[in-house]
């Protein structure tokens, strides 16, 4: 029969088992990541594995809470809540931050990239300006992956890029306000999130955005014909902190970028993906899916032609090199 004495010391010893699994529990590292898109977007899905492989390949050491569809933080305020720890992660679209970086949007020219081999040709070259101007801002780059190429909706079928002239378009980002603006279009900035809104109540009559857009924000809704245009492949960019990333045991840091640029590979295929799958479900859902007539592409041409003239202005001497790379 026990004594008092060894039954207190065996209740004690029982006692401490919990506290040291909370003790290893409080070792592992724990972050939080934003991202604006919707858990059906192909990029949030892409995410989603990423992270699940990462808590899987660290052995629990690290794990990372998703807050999707803006729900913690919209996409405005992604990178800046990076920055300054709010968050440790973050998915952000990189052409909406060029007004920080002219490298940003690239890949927002009319038709410089239409299809996937040329979005990761002109991505390979804009990678060392973007790592360096996030570097300079405490972040560090993950991978980039691109949106399937953008396509126009509107209510009617436009045969050329003059009948844009006039229209409420909707934009979100540097690049899209200036195409509104050079076809005479009356540019309205409005985030993907309010975009039935926009339409039903008439702020906005058009807009560019990918097939993948428009199924996650219900385009049939809001409009009657899609138009895909290849107008371009701008990108998404999953940031981390440096400060978070470099606190991390040398080993488990090399698996974040390990499973990052797996995370990369897999996204283009996503996106690849997506382009099929969304187009056919705008079609399954009512709209008209219309190809562009000849006219059209050859205004959007002229249009490509300025607006890259324009960006290589501003890039200045990198930029021409990135272009003449890009095309050779």
């Amino acid at each position: 029969m026990l004594s008092r004495r060894h039954v207190l010391a065996a209740a004690g010893a029982a006692g401490l088992l919990p506290l040291a699994g909370r003790d290893a529990a409080s070792q592992a590292t724990r972050w939080q990541m934003a991202t604006p898109y919707p858990d059906g977007n192909f990029h949030t899905r892409n995410i989603r594995q990423f992270l699940t492989d990462l808590e899987q390949a660290s052995g629990g050491r690290l794990a990372v809470q998703l807050h999707s569809g803006a729900s913690l933080l919209p996409m405005p305020q992604i990178k800046r809540g990076v920055q300054t720890g709010q968050v440790q992660m973050g998915e952000i679209l990189l052409t909406a931050y060029s007004n920080e970086d002219v490298f940003f949007d690239a890949d927002a020219i009319p038709q410089l990239v239409t299809n996937f081999e040329e979005a990761k040709k002109l991505a390979d070259l804009q990678k060392p300006f973007i790592e360096a101007r996030l570097a300079r801002q405490g972040l560090s780059l993950l991978y980039m992956v691109p949106w399937p190429p953008a396509g126009l909706y509107a209510q009617a079928p436009i045969a050329t890029i003059e009948g844009l002239r006039g229209l409420r378009f909707r934009t979100f980002s540097p690049a899209t306000n200036r195409f509104a603006t050079i076809v005479g279009a009356q540019p309205t900035l409005v985030q993907a999130a309010e975009l039935a809104q926009a339409f039903a109540t008439g702020v906005v009559q058009a807009q560019i955005t990918s097939a993948q857009t428009g199924v996650d924000t219900s385009a049939w809704d809001y409009a009657r014909v899609f138009t895909p245009l290849g107008f371009s492949m701008t990108k998404n960019a999953v940031l981390v902190s440096r400060r978070a990333l470099e606190a991390l045991p040398a080993d488990l840091q090399q698996r974040v970028r390990d499973l990052a640029a797996a995370a990369e590979r897999r996204g283009y295929e996503m996106s690849a993906e997506a382009q099929r799958t969304t187009e056919a479900t705008l079609a399954q859902r009512g709209m008209q899916v219309i190809p562009p007539t000849p006219e059209f592409l050859e205004g959007l041409r002229r249009v490509s032609r300025q607006m890259t003239d324009e960006w290589v202005q501003r890039a200045g001497e990198d930029g021409a090199r990135l272009i003449a790379a890009y095309r050779a």
